[in-house]
């Protein structure tokens, strides 16, 4: 990774230019870092997929904004023509992109998108928080509301509860009325996820996973699953859930080769759910709920942009907890 220099983005119709005041990091960034499977991208590339900042040009075909708006930006990249996007289910569009990954991203000082994936930020909320939530809490809020029909009274346990996606996760399945298990490692992570609002707190590094959650539920049986981690703990966990018990898996940080016992699936009739960012309308409620103080950003630190490479490191070697956010 390297500091330097790139052509100013050039506007399009139905875009505009976004001066960048904060980008945030995510795991995302590491993966396309290190390089996806099947992912072909010119070089170099700009990455950093959430932003907030000041609309500094508005192009052709766009109204409702102006210079100086503020604004975070939806990640989320759709055709707006297929037939899952006509269905509102943007997230599983047929040419889905996320910016950054897949396109030039915001770690830079200007980003051009399409103006209907900004949102406008209330004056409450600075941009290093508004930077913060779009990646995480649409992801969060699919993977709970939408894919695993999160219903109040639940159980809900949570890993890599000291990343982004979890942290936001804890407040939505509090939010929602879930007893939520929260799994991490180290005192000063459980200390502070128990912070968050978690009702049990499960110490990976100290704690037997099964046994933890047995004393946590008087029983062991969990509703809901949000995982992140994937094959370091999966047997574990699928032998948590309790009948009709939902895994959703949004990421694989231990790898992604997972073995699963199909007799614990089909006689407790199971189900294995797969996620990914979300939908337009998804982002735009669980923003609204960011927007009006119901859900905040946890944000680790705010650093300067040119010292990117070591926040990688930072993130990498898990000493962020939530975010770690940048500014050019």
């Amino acid at each position: 990774m390297e500091i330097g220099e790139a052509p100013d983005p050039v506007l399009a119709h139905g875009t505009v230019i976004v001066r960048v005041r904060a980008v945030a990091l995510n795991h995302l960034d590491l993966w396309v870092r290190r390089g996806i499977p099947g992912l072909s991208l010119d070089l170099p590339h700009i990455g950093g997929s959430d932003a907030a900042g000041e609309i500094a040009e508005v192009g052709p075909g766009v109204t409702g904004w102006a210079a100086g708006d503020r604004v975070v930006i939806n990640p989320s990249l759709w055709c707006g023509e297929c037939d899952f996007c006509s269905a509102g289910e943007e997230s599983m569009c047929r040419r889905f992109m996320v910016l950054g990954e897949h396109v030039t991203g915001a770690a830079a000082e200007l980003v051009r998108v399409p103006a209907q994936n900004l949102w406008s930020i209330p004056d409450m909320l600075s941009f290093a928080e508004a930077a913060a939530t779009p990646l995480v809490f649409q992801t969060a809020w699919r993977a709970l509301m939408s894919r695993a029909g999160l219903r109040e009274g639940d159980v809900l346990l949570v890993t890599g509860a000291s990343g982004g996606v979890s942290t936001a996760a804890l407040q939505i399945g509090k939010w929602c009325g879930a007893t939520v298990l929260a799994v991490t490692s180290g005192a000063d992570n459980v200390a502070r996820v128990a912070e968050l609002g978690a009702d049990h707190v499960i110490d990976r590094a100290a704690d037997d996973l099964r046994t933890a959650v047995r004393a946590a539920t008087q029983g062991g049986k969990v509703d809901v699953i949000l995982d992140s981690v994937g094959e370091g703990m999966w047997p574990d966990l699928i032998r948590c859930l309790d009948n009709n018990g939902r895994i959703v898996s949004y990421g694989a940080t231990t790898g992604s080769a997972v073995r699963i016992d199909l007799q614990h699936v089909f006689w407790k009739q199971l189900q294995v759910i797969g996620t990914t960012m979300g939908s337009r309308a998804e982002f735009e409620s669980v923003m609204k709920l960011v927007g009006d103080g119901t859900f905040r950003a946890v944000v680790h630190d705010t650093w300067a942009l040119d010292r990117i490479a070591a926040a990688h490191a930072e993130l990498e070697e898990g000493r962020v907890f939530g975010k770690l956010v940048l500014v050019p």
